[in-house]
C-alpha cells in the first residue's frame, strides 16, 4: 500500500512540476506576442507612412518591400506564437 502512495505523490509532484513549466512557457510566449504585435504595429505604421510620401524613388520602393516583407513575417510569427499559446492552453485545461 505504501508504494502506491509512492507512486501517486510522485506522479502528483511530476504534474505539478509540468503546470509550473508550462505557465512559464506560457507566459514567455504571451510576452512574445505582444512584442511581435508592438513590432507588427510599428512596422505598419511606417509602412504607411511611407506609401503616403511615396514618390518615385527606388530607395523608397525597397524600404516599403522591405517593410511588407516584414509585416507579413511578423504576422506569421504571431500566428505561431498564437497557435503555441493555445496548445498550451489546452494542455493546461486537461490537467483541470
Amino acid at each position: 500500500m505504501e508504494n502506491g502512495f509512492d507512486l501517486l505523490e510522485e506522479k502528483v509532484r511530476k504534474a505539478a512540476e509540468l503546470v509550473k513549466r508550462l505557465r512559464k512557457d506560457n507566459s514567455g510566449l504571451e510576452e512574445q506576442l505582444g512584442e511581435g504585435k508592438r513590432r507588427l504595429a510599428d512596422a505598419e505604421k511606417r509602412l504607411s507612412a511611407l506609401e503616403k510620401d511615396k514618390g518615385s524613388s527606388a530607395d523608397l520602393n525597397k524600404e516599403i518591400e522591405l517593410l511588407g516583407g516584414e509585416v507579413k513575417t511578423l504576422r506569421h510569427e504571431r500566428d505561431e506564437v498564437r497557435s503555441r499559446i493555445a496548445k498550451l492552453v489546452g494542455v493546461l485545461e486537461t490537467l483541470d
